[in-house]
């Protein structure tokens, strides 16, 4: 590659806007509404320079990882653990992607019907072992999910956004 062509590349990177991708499985009514909730946060108008694409875990690909500057995560808790379409996502992309993503910032949540721990800790022990970074607390739910949780979610969706548009 000539020095033009090298600058022109940095250039296009430079311009493209970042993305931040959703990777979600979203089985019940609970979990839509936190969806709805990231993605608006996400999306938020204050935030420029940021694509958000959201994919089902079971749909998500390496593509998907490879294309991507930030992710957020979300998961029903089964029985004590992240979803089997998250682990699947995972298995996935994990030696793919392993060393393409290094750093790259992420955020969590989780919903469950009495215990969110195994959840929490699986997809940590995953994220930590792809070496991303989470730039916010998980944000977890049990039960019926409320404005705070929906709040929570927006804060979410818009910390990661935030983060990787470079605020």
């Amino acid at each position: 590659m000539t020095d033009a062509n090298l600058d022109s590349a940095v250039a296009d990177a430079a311009e493209r806007p970042k993305v931040l991708l959703i990777v979600h499985h979203t089985p019940s009514p609970s979990l839509q509404a936190m969806l709805e909730a990231v993605r608006a946060g996400a999306n938020d108008p204050e935030i420029t320079g940021v694509e958000v694409v959201s994919r089902p875990a079971l749909g998500a690909t390496v593509s998907d990882v490879l294309a991507a500057d930030a992710f957020v995560l979300g998961t029903p808790a089964n029985i004590g653990y992240m979803s089997g379409a998250l682990k699947h996502f995972f298995d996935t992309v994990y030696y793919p992607c392993l060393e393409a993503k290094v750093g790259a910032p992420f955020g969590l949540y989780v919903h469950g019907g009495s215990d969110t721990t195994g959840a929490v800790r699986s997809v940590l022990a995953v994220t930590t072992g792809m070496r991303w970074r989470p730039v916010a607390e998980p944000v977890v739910a049990i039960g019926p999910v409320d404005r705070g949780v929906e709040e929570a979610c927006r804060d979410l969706g818009g910390t990661v956004a935030a983060t990787v548009a470079g605020w």
